[in-house]
């Protein structure tokens, strides 16, 4: 099956172009190059290392009562692959997250009143994915974002996923793929279109991007998407994305006493 690529000359400023809100609001995806400095995106390596280094010696296993997801590098050593709310532990990331070009984005959930959501869903999320023998985290298999919200017994409310990128990751190279335009699909397709996470299928009409360093990508959280194997093994295959997710509806901020949901303990299964 030929896999297609999409290309990006997309920059964003204080306010969102006319093209790029239409070209959202068609395929339910948009990439936005060199949002961060080379120096940002060494700063926040650094910041990520720093962070994994102190939880591991202190031995914490979740975050504001989401689990955090270990594996191990390409030395045998323990590693974080999925750490949350990190910005509430690390000033510079703290400082990211009030760059006034993200709340630029909020007009992509118009007529709905976004924001960050910080301290709500799993903060500010770094996937650390690496192929190495004894990774975990590797892949992610076809899903959207928005069946949480029928868990927490809400109903799917409009949000957006903001990924930026700190790995340069063409396309051949596997990444973030997505199916345009399914943000728009019917609950029915949204629950039961593919297996959720389980199937880690090429799609005809999935699409994919070259991804650099410090780009920054958007995604509606009805829209499938997936993460795709890297060919490559070893620090090749690492890829390190942050995310935050821009939320509507009402404020559920967690805290250190907030309980683990219980679809965590059916995503730990299958995240691999």
């Amino acid at each position: 099956m030929i896999m297609k690529k999409w290309d990006s000359n997309f920059y964003l400023g204080d306010t969102l172009t006319q093209d790029q809100l239409r070209f959202f609001e068609k395929h339910g995806v948009i990439v936005f190059r060199n949002f961060l400095s080379q120096e940002k995106v060494q700063l926040y390596i650094s910041e990520i290392k720093r962070l994994e280094t102190l939880w591991l010696d202190e031995g914490r296993d979740k975050v504001n009562g989401i689990p955090l997801k270990f594996g191990k590098d390409e030395h045998g050593n323990k590693a974080i692959q999925r750490l949350c709310f990190t910005s509430l532990h690390s000033e510079p990331l703290r400082e990211l997250l009030q760059d006034p070009r993200l709340t630029s984005l909020y007009e992509l959930l118009s007529p709905y009143e976004g924001r960050i959501g910080e301290n709500e869903k799993d903060g500010l999320v770094i996937n650390n994915y690496i192929n190495t023998p004894n990774s975990t985290f590797t892949q992610m298999g076809w899903h959207t974002d928005s069946p949480r919200d029928l868990f927490l017994g809400q109903k799917i409310m409009p949000m957006l996923n903001v990924g930026l990128h700190l790995d340069t990751c063409l396309f051949e190279n596997g990444g973030l793929r997505v199916i345009p335009g399914t943000q728009n699909q019917n609950i029915i397709k949204l629950l039961f279109g593919k297996k959720y996470f389980v199937d880690n299928s090429d799609d005809k009409k999935e699409v994919g991007f070259d991804i650099y360093s410090g780009d920054l990508t958007v995604h509606d959280g009805r829209l499938w998407h997936r993460v795709k194997q890297s060919p490559l093994m070893g620090e090749a295959s690492r890829r390190r994305v942050m995310y935050v997710p821009i939320i509507t509806g009402k404020y559920k901020p967690k805290d250190e006493k907030s309980k683990t949901p219980f679809y965590h303990k059916f995503t730990s299964k299958v995240h691999h």
